[in-house]
């Protein structure tokens, strides 16, 4: 069997880390049999020199840097930290156990989607118990027609190994489905295409694509994103079916690496659409769908500082802009003069309490996502009806978002509401007679009681009087007495925004007596453009501040005991709190990153590494001096101190394509050679996952359940 190389280097460093495992195994249980507590590995200090604008960092762990993921001394180090791991929590076995249980059972064994339909046939998702993975449905015809089997996710999957289901599309004659995979966790995707009538998979095989893909309307060219070496989406490519890959031609091909690249079919079926974005320009290229031969066209040229959505229907795009309304306005736009602005017509205009997050937009109506002070709403407009308004929320915080519509002759909308007490639901909405039918609501588990939660929306004063949003979620009976535990949640970058949805497995927090808060801190867009901005390049530190005065407001309030603060982020969530761990450890008795990019200057002076060049106008251009000293004053790596640090537990995958493994990594070993304290500092890493971990909806399922039986194991929190 032939094996790309990365799937090589992993057989390599499979059978590597075996013996490894096996015996630093073997040291942990000498350990244990003696009564002597595990000692955390210690790096090897390799001082390398980094020169820039005259100054030299000493970075100590650089040769953690392993771009093949095959170096022996590494892959042992990340094996004993590992193995440190397993061994400090081996004492919390049972109640991991005890909470992965609770959690699984929070899981409809035998779930499934509601279906979609594309064409006349109708396409879901449905769940066997045990599974892990998806097996993609359709039913000829009709929503209650008989079932077949279009693929089975788990029938993909090598036992023990990776596995993520990217993108699937079928063509519009319903005859063909093609889907792109990765079984190594980098993001390096593979198409594939499956012919639906006789079942069989075709000899077409894509490797190495970005993930996304589209068919034309002729039924037999895909096209798909290929990939430069720093795993950026450079090309837009055409494959003809029967074909073979090497001969594929390039449709459009991107210079600027501070782009990305997306690649989907319009839901008027009328064109493939290239959506290019950088932090603050984005540019739209239309391919007709019906001519997959032709070039692709610009809609409109890029500029700086635009960014604009593009949905095309019939001769019309209706257009989502901030051409001069920072919160983004509606446009109506006449495809032929789509570059000149002088034809534009505006539906809806920028508002300043209001950022326009999303549209979808049908033959004769418009819906539009809306944040309001970090909910989201939908609003509703029937140009042709005058009717405008919007669809009906009942609690203080909430999300709703538009769900699978892939058509526009219709007037159903689907969308899905949500909020940290309510599990996805899943409604259409019909537009013209304003009456709405609930199709589904997630399965929270038989401990879930919606009566027995609260949610409520507050806001404190940050430390330069802006007022910052906290979601919060408890137990009914929960009051704020100053006892009780904190789980307190934060992003704040690129504009994204952390809205209050449920999710099943903060239940086993809420039911131990936790209050579990959400902080709407400044780098989303929870108050619009403004918030983004103020929580960006050289306002980033106020990220920080904010989830700092966030604890301690919530301290303060009687929401939370001062020695029970946990604090948690993800991937730019985990440089916030990495940031926070130096700059106010004594606030947290516990902090929780996964995937966190707290390398920051290293890696933004790296173009070679993945999102790099993306990302200069997210967090600054250390090639610039005043960008350099600013990034440097708050990056986490470069700010480890000989002080005290809370309880840390820090995760990464070694085949991270984002956040390259070795960031955390270099960060732990440095924290261990500083830090004056006897907290605990742990790491572990994935081996055979990347950036999102395991996709399988139960393996998926142990991380929360360590991190979980950490955070209660150290706070000494009683069984429900």
């Amino acid at each position: 069997m032939r094996l790309n190389r990365e799937m090589a280097v992993r057989l390599r460093f499979q059978a590597l880390g075996s013996l490894l495992s096996f015996l630093l195994a073997g040291v942990f249980c000498a350990w244990a049999d003696s009564g002597t507590a595990p000692q955390p590995p210690v790096a090897r200090v390799q001082p390398a020199e980094l020169l820039e604008h005259g100054q030299t960092r000493v970075d100590n762990y650089f040769w953690l840097r392993d771009d093949t993921r095959s170096s022996p001394e590494v892959l042992a180090y990340l094996e004993a930290e590992n193995n440190y791991y397993d061994a400090v929590l081996a004492h919390t076995l049972t109640l991991r156990r005890k909470i992965y249980d609770e959690m699984a059972a929070r899981i409809d064994p035998n779930d499934a989607s509601v279906p979609v339909r594309h064409g006349q046939d109708w396409y879901y998702e449905r769940y066997e118990a045990g599974r892990d993975y998806p097996i993609i449905m359709r039913r000829r015809d009709a929503a209650d027609g008989p079932e077949e089997v279009v693929l089975d996710a788990n029938s993909r999957v090598k036992p023990g190994g990776f596995y993520e289901l990217v993108d699937w599309e079928v063509s519009e004659d319903g005859n063909l489905f093609a889907f792109s995979e990765d079984v190594v966790g980098r993001e390096k995707y593979t198409a594939r295409i499956r012919d639906l009538r006789s079942g069989e998979l075709l000899a077409d095989e894509i490797r190495d694509v970005a993930g996304p893909i589209a068919w034309a309307n002729d039924n037999r060219t895909l096209f798909y994103l290929s990939m430069d070496a720093a795993l950026r989406p450079d090309r837009v490519m055409r494959h003809v079916l029967g074909t073979k890959p090497e001969a594929d031609a390039a449709v459009y091909e991107e210079p600027d690496t501070r782009f990305d690249m997306l690649l989907y079919k319009s839901r008027s079926r009328q064109f493939i659409q290239i959506y290019l974005t950088s932090t603050l320009s984005t540019e739209t290229r239309l391919i007709d769908a019906g001519a997959p031969q032709a070039l692709p066209v610009v809609f409109l040229p890029r500029e700086v500082e635009h960014r604009h959505d593009v949905e095309p229907v019939g001769e019309f795009a209706w257009v989502r802009t901030n051409w001069q309304a920072p919160n983004y306005r509606l446009m109506r736009v006449p495809l032929q003069s789509s570059t000149d602005k002088s034809t534009w017509t505006e539906i809806v205009p920028n508002r300043e309490d209001i950022f326009f997050e999303a549209l979808a937009a049908f033959r004769n109506y418009l819906v539009m996502e809306e944040t309001r002070a970090g909910s989201k709403e939908i609003r509703i407009i029937a140009p042709d009806q005058g009717t405008d308004l919007y669809i009906d929320a009942r609690e203080p915080a909430f999300s709703m978002s538009i769900g699978a519509n892939p058509g526009v002759d219709t007037e159903t909308l689907r969308y899905v509401y949500s909020s940290l007490a309510t599990p996805p639901t899943t409604f259409d909405y019909n537009m013209r007679t304003h009456a709405k039918g609930r199709l589904k609501q997630d399965f929270a588990g038989k401990d879930f009681d919606r009566n027995k939660l609260v949610t409520e929306r507050v806001s404190f004063a940050a430390r330069d009087g802006i007022q910052v949003p906290v979601t919060l979620l408890y137990k009914k009976g929960v009051r704020p007495n100053g006892r009780n535990p904190l789980f307190l949640l934060g992003y704040g970058a690129y504009g994204s925004t952390y809205f209050p949805e449920f999710n099943a497995e903060r239940l086993s927090l809420v039911n131990r007596g936790f209050v579990f808060a959400l902080a709407h801190v400044r780098g989303g867009q929870e108050y619009g453009r403004r918030w983004y901005e103020a929580g960006r390049t050289f306002n980033k530190k106020n990220t920080f501040t904010d989830f700092i005065d966030a604890a301690r407001w919530l301290v303060q309030s009687g929401w939370a005991a001062p020695d029970r603060v946990v604090g948690m982020g993800r991937s730019a969530g985990g440089l916030l709190i990495g940031a926070v761990a130096n700059m106010a450890p004594e606030s947290f008795r516990i902090l929780i990153t996964e995937v966190p990019f707290v390398d920051v200057v290293t890696t933004m002076l790296d173009e070679g590494i993945p999102l790099t060049s993306l990302e200069f106008d997210e967090w600054g251009n250390p090639k610039v001096k005043r960008e350099y000293d600013y990034m440097m004053s708050y990056s986490p790596y470069d700010q480890v101190a000989a002080r005290n640090y809370p309880h840390m537990l820090v995760t990464t995958g070694l085949w991270d394509a984002r956040v390259q493994y070795w960031e955390p990594a270099k960060w732990v070993a440095k924290l261990r050679a500083m830090k004056t304290d006897d907290n605990l500092l742990l790491l572990h890493t994935d081996m055979s996952a990347g950036h999102h971990g395991s996709y399988g909806r139960y393996q998926s399922l142990n991380e929360s359940a360590q991190e979980f039986a950490f955070i209660f194991d150290t706070l000494g929190v009683k069984e429900p």
